[in-house]
């Protein structure tokens, strides 16, 4: 099973998570078979949370990874979301045939409102990653996940059909782990 976890940093937290960067990657160095895709979210070059999306065996072991994660256990975050997701590509972020480092990347969270919307999406040039967030027992849409690559803030919340969403967030977002 795939989940989106996303661990939003708690103010004032970013020295602490910056001592802790060694215990951060070398955990998730444990679960590098599993990753689909991780990196950081920012506000200019300070992170503001951290995105993993990990293929697991259930939701026992992602509440697991989530929470056992170092900066977790530390304080650096202020919440975690987990769920349910579709990797609606098929592929990692390492397998994004564009350019990962390049200038404009984004985490899209559109909160779902009614009836499942853009479960598959409609171009995939420019998508990292994407797919559809479910409830635990996958029964429920509860929304899109995406990594994108757009010209700007609006370009990326562009890529969801606004109207079946009760609220669109777009984060500014980088690739993560080791260089």
């Amino acid at each position: 099973m795939k989940f989106f976890c996303y661990h939003r940093d708690r103010p004032g937290s970013a020295a602490l998570r910056a001592e802790l960067v060694e215990a951060h990657w070398s955990y998730m160095d444990g679960f590098a078979a599993e990753l689909i895709a991780r990196g950081p979210t920012l506000e200019g070059e300070v992170p503001t949370g951290s995105v993993h999306v990990v293929d697991l065996p259930d939701a026992a072991a992602a509440r697991e990874f989530a929470f056992a994660e170092p900066n977790y256990q530390a304080g650096v975050y202020r919440d975690v979301l987990i769920r349910r997701w579709d990797n609606a590509l098929g592929r990692t972020m390492w397998e994004f045939p564009g350019d990962p480092e390049a200038a404009n990347l984004y985490l899209v969270l559109g909160w779902g409102s009614g009836s499942a919307a853009d479960l598959e999406p409609a171009a995939t040039e420019s998508l990292i990653a994407y797919g559809p967030l479910w409830s635990d027992d996958g029964t429920a849409w509860l929304g899109t996940a995406a990594l994108v690559q757009a010209a700007d803030a609006d370009a990326a919340r562009g890529l969801l059909t606004a109207e079946h969403y009760a609220a669109i967030e777009v984060h500014d977002w980088a690739p993560g782990g080791r260089s």
